[in-house]
């Protein structure tokens, strides 16, 4: 259970209510216990009833009886209602917490996190793996501390009557403990197993979902059917497994109950026989055995979801405790501006261990333009991903002005940058929310200005809900052109101080093309842009492009002057005329 030591501090934090509900606990067995007393003396009163006829009305003694065990059980049921409304909401509580806690672990950790891991899996430790745990917190503690409570005070009871048939009574409940110790590593390690393969399945059904197009056209949907199929009959096979393991419990719970049972008739009766009890303790102790049936029965079932939960902690711990690649090295407020000076910069992919960028050196003038030109795979993107330090680099340095960019606020320098990726991830809302997504307060004049300058906003007029048309998951009602100028005019809103605009007008006509370089250029004279495209024509207004190929600077200069000269970005150049 060493994985589950991780949720102390939850208990601590809500140990009011925990202490609150352990009360209600103490008091509810305490009003569970005195009925069989009722039973035990009404019955011996009910014998020497028969042996003295005329010791009192048995009828009143009786029903005085009846009342005070219906009253018990009324007053056990009121505080196991509290029980629960302690135990039960202090778990939905800390299942809250640790959701927020993970999905803001999610958001800290570093994109290479992201490469390494199956978004399906990451969604199945937040869904079903906290699930597991809340069990744990909610019904586990609360069956647990109740069956610690319930034996104290039962065993306490028994032995006060008789030890004797207390030793034979509790005689195979050591033998149930000992079973449990040894099949509950087994349901662990299936547990395990089965948790994994929870995520296999889940990450099946996201990939299928978000490529359901490419499925569909390429008529592969038998092949998803039977990878989906195989992977929930692989599921089922090991949940199989582990119910076989827990069904254990049930027939050796039920067995050993009835041999208790049998023994306390039988020693008990002997015991009377011998005078040292009476004939109601039997009732007594038959009720406290009926009693202990149901905890005893439970351990199984509370030891598999300890096991479960254990399971599923080790898998949240194992992210939890991961420190993110990219660290905030000053938490002071910083300013960002000056020249961008890149030193000698290289980085090299730790996945495929792919050299992106080797020793490149340039610089960017405050509030200038600089283009990055290159075919797929020089490493234009990579030099925007370090600039918005979404990667650092393996050596060299970015300084803005003099300072170094480590030395910057992370927070400042992700929210002075306007950063526009090729593929225009836009999010499941309205258009208005995709542009306004930079700002908690959203600007319906500014919303409508954005759009106009990313050349949009005649579109959005023609749909009938206009700017409140929902763009579905990731942007799909919308045309790749469609989605790349709402992307812009959510940067165009955000008005950053720098621009980084990564191949976003590779799904726009030229015509439109045209227009938004020509607002651009107009909206960032006096801010630092930067323009990566593998079309030369987006380059014409630059004051400075430089040109890569496979992560290495062969050249730079004015779109002029690449073009008076051989080279690379000539040859391109003529042959993107041509078309």
């Amino acid at each position: 259970m060493h994985h589950l030591k991780y949720l102390n501090k939850f208990f601590w934090k809500y140990k009011q209510i925990l202490c609150l509900g352990i009360v209600f606990i103490i008091v509810a067995n305490i009003f569970a216990i005195y009925p069989a007393e009722f039973v035990r003396e009404a019955l011996d009163y009910v014998l020497k009833n028969m042996k003295e006829p005329k010791t009192g009305n048995l009828s009143n003694k009786l029903l005085n009886y009846g009342l005070l065990i219906v009253g018990c059980a009324i007053l056990k049921g009121i505080f196991l209602y509290f029980m629960r409304q302690t135990i039960i909401v202090m778990s939905r509580k800390i299942e809250f917490d640790i959701k927020n806690e993970i999905f803001n672990k999610y958001q800290e950790l570093s994109i290479s996190f992201y490469n390494e891991n199956k978004i399906g899996d990451l969604m199945n430790r937040i869904t079903e793996d906290v699930t597991s745990v809340r069990m744990y917190i909610g019904p586990t503690l609360m069956y647990a501390i109740n069956i610690i409570v319930l034996f104290s005070l039962v065993i306490t009871k028994m032995l006060a009557v008789s030890k004797t048939l207390t030793a034979f009574v509790l005689f195979p409940l050591p033998i149930l403990a000992i079973s449990i110790y040894f099949v509950s590593s087994k349901i662990n390690r299936q547990s395990e197993q089965v948790q994994a393969q929870l995520s296999e399945i889940t990450s099946i059904s996201q990939e299928t979902f978000s490529g359901i197009q490419i499925i569909k056209s390429f008529t592969n949907e038998d092949n998803s059917v039977k990878a989906f199929f195989n992977s929930c009959k692989e599921y089922t096979r090991k949940q199989i497994k582990l119910v076989k393991i827990e069904a254990v419990f049930i027939p050796l719970i039920i067995t050993l109950i009835g041999l208790s049972t049998i023994l306390t008739i039988y020693v008990g009766g002997l015991e009377v026989f011998a005078k040292r009890i009476s004939a109601g303790n039997i009732a007594e102790f038959i009720i406290y055995v009926n009693m202990l049936a149901w905890p005893v029965a439970s351990i199984g079932w509370v030891t598999s979801l300890i096991q479960r939960a254990s399971a599923s902690q080790e898998r949240i711990n194992e992210f939890l405790n991961i420190e993110p690649r990219i660290v905030n090295y000053n938490n002071d407020k910083t300013i960002i501006n000056g020249d961008l000076s890149f030193k000698d910069i290289s980085l090299t992919y730790r996945d495929t261990k792919i050299k992106a960028l080797d020793k490149i050196s340039f610089e960017v003038k405050e509030g200038s333009t600089l283009g990055i030109f290159g075919k797929t795979g020089s490493g234009k993107s990579t030099i925007a991903n370090i600039i918005c330090r979404i990667l650092d680099l393996d050596s060299g340095n970015i300084l803005f002005g003099k300072t170094p960019i480590k030395k910057l606020n992370l927070n400042n320098l992700r929210s002075s940058i306007g950063y526009i990726p090729q593929d225009g991830y836009l999010f499941s809302g309205t258009i208005k929310e995709n542009i306004a997504f930079s700002k908690d307060l959203i600007d319906e004049n500014q919303i409508i200005l954005s759009a106009k300058k990313a050349d949009i906003l005649d579109e959005i007029n023609q749909f009938p809900d206009g700017f409140n048309t929902i763009v579905g998951e990731r942007g799909v009602q919308l045309s790749g052109g469609q989605r790349q100028r709402l992307a812009i005019a959510r940067a165009f809103y955000k008005d950053p101080d720098i621009y980084i605009f990564d191949d976003c007008l590779s799904a726009v006509d030229a015509n439109k093309e045209k227009e938004i370089l020509k607002n651009l250029h107009n909206e960032t004279k006096n801010k630092t842009t930067i323009i990566i495209s593998h079309r030369i024509s987006t380059f014409q207004n630059a004051d400075k492009i430089i040109v890569l190929k496979e992560g290495i600077l062969i050249d730079s200069g004015k779109h002029e002057e690449l073009i008076s000269r051989e080279g690379f970005y000539k040859e391109i150049h003529l042959s993107q005329s041509k078309i």
